[in-house]
């Protein structure tokens, strides 16, 4: 929580603004932030200085552990953040390569479990790492990433979180995640969940201990329309502690994940947190 409203008061002291040409609003901005997680002693980063919902953060997880191309896919499992990117974005809806109602085409997942190779073979990033980790290997390249500008006119948006890299010493497993366009009042902590979230259940399925998870910021912003509630309610609340995250200890391997795991295999215990704020999002 600390390094979060440090992030916020970063930006608001030595942001920069600038016109974001996607939605035309005016972003208070900072370049390169670090945050890191203690998944090990489960200092779970979910916002307490106004409630944070995070069922919908880990649904979307585990869409992308699955692969998921659909909306209606992520909706079954409790998330509709893709609803507007598949059924909305003008250039998508002409896009000829898209599939109908809810498509979203090669994002994120898709290129994590079936990433294109030249030969019109398939590559399953995640299951070749999860492959590795159980095994105690490490090879420097235990990569998740859902990059891939040769497939951006295959999908309905870039990713912004889009890659993980994982390390392991011994028997101890880290996670550093890069993230390329960050919004600090709305989207972070939907992040910040995610990346928890991955360290702790990679952990537990290939039976290692997590460490610590490494969040990599390059553009943070501040939407304009969002700074008011940020400056003047937010960051004059005081936090409470962190809360805590409980994962089924039923989920031991990555077919579980595939098959029967639901965001109410995910619990948070003793969170503490203000009232919300209903933060404008920018399309």
């Amino acid at each position: 929580m600390k390094q979060y409203l440090e992030l916020c008061h970063r930006i608001l002291d030595d942001g920069v603004w600038i016109t974001n040409e996607r939605t035309g609003k005016r972003c208070l901005t900072v370049i390169d932030a670090s945050l890191n997680y203690d998944v090990e002693n489960n200092k779970f980063p979910l916002i307490t200085t106004r409630k944070s919902f995070y069922k919908s953060a880990i649904a979307e997880l585990l869409g992308y552990l699955r692969g998921y191309d659909n909306a209606a896919q992520f909706r079954a499992i409790g998330c509709n953040t893709w609803n507007a990117n598949a059924n909305q974005t003008t250039a998508w809806l002409k896009n000829p390569n898209r599939k109908g109602e809810d498509d979203m085409g090669r994002v994120y997942g898709v290129q994590g479990r079936s990433w294109a190779k030249p030969d019109g073979g398939t590559i399953d990033q995640l299951k070749k790492l999860v492959n590795n980790l159980s095994k105690g290997l490490d090879d420097r390249g235990e990569i998740l990433s859902f990059y891939n500008p040769g497939e951006f006119h295959l999908g309905c948006l870039r990713p912004c979180m889009h890659t993980h890299t994982f390390s392991l010493l011994n028997e101890d497993l880290y996670l550093t995640s890069y993230q390329r366009s960050c919004d600090v009042p709305l989207g972070l902590n939907f992040n910040q969940v995610q990346v928890f979230t991955l360290l702790a259940l990679i952990a537990q399925i290939t039976g290692k201990t997590p460490k610590t998870a490494f969040h990599r910021l390059v553009n943070c912003h501040i939407y304009e329309d969002q700074l008011p509630m940020l400056r003047d309610i937010q960051l004059k609340r005081d936090p409470y502690p962190s809360p805590q995250l409980h994962i089924n200890p039923d989920i031991k391997t990555l077919e579980d994940i595939e098959t029967w795991v639901t965001v109410d295999d995910f619990e948070v215990i003793g969170y503490q947190h203000h009232a919300p704020i209903k933060y404008p999002f920018s399309e």
